[in-house]
């Protein structure tokens, strides 16, 4: 689901189930079920976590913000996740990994 923009003609002919609404006329849902409401509030989030937490995210590292920002979106209070559960989920997440950017030669062996 897309605005109406030019930039994702493309998008509307790879996937099948592609739906547009048009903001220029004030078209925020068609057919009761095509809306960006949901990817512009995720981006909402990712852009005011990366502008007021981190300032700068590096390519190299992009999926691993994107896959924290995921976490938080899917896991949120609006959801009926409560802050026990979702502390719990992510400690159970790191259960077994290193904090290291680099294994160490003792982790190989």
């Amino acid at each position: 689901m897309t605005d109406a923009s030019n930039v994702y003609t493309k998008t509307g002919r790879e996937f099948s189930g592609h739906g547009t609404v048009n903001h220029s006329i004030n078209e925020y849902v068609r057919g009761g079920f095509w809306y960006t409401n949901t990817v512009e509030n995720y981006f909402s989030i990712l852009k005011r976590g990366i502008t007021g937490v981190y300032q700068h995210v590096s390519q190299q590292h992009l999926k691993r913000y994107l896959g924290e920002f995921d976490f938080r979106y899917n896991e949120r209070e609006g959801l009926g996740v409560t802050d026990d559960e979702r502390a719990t989920k992510a400690l159970k997440g790191i259960t077994g990994k290193r904090l290291t950017y680099r294994r160490t030669n003792e982790a190989r062996a």
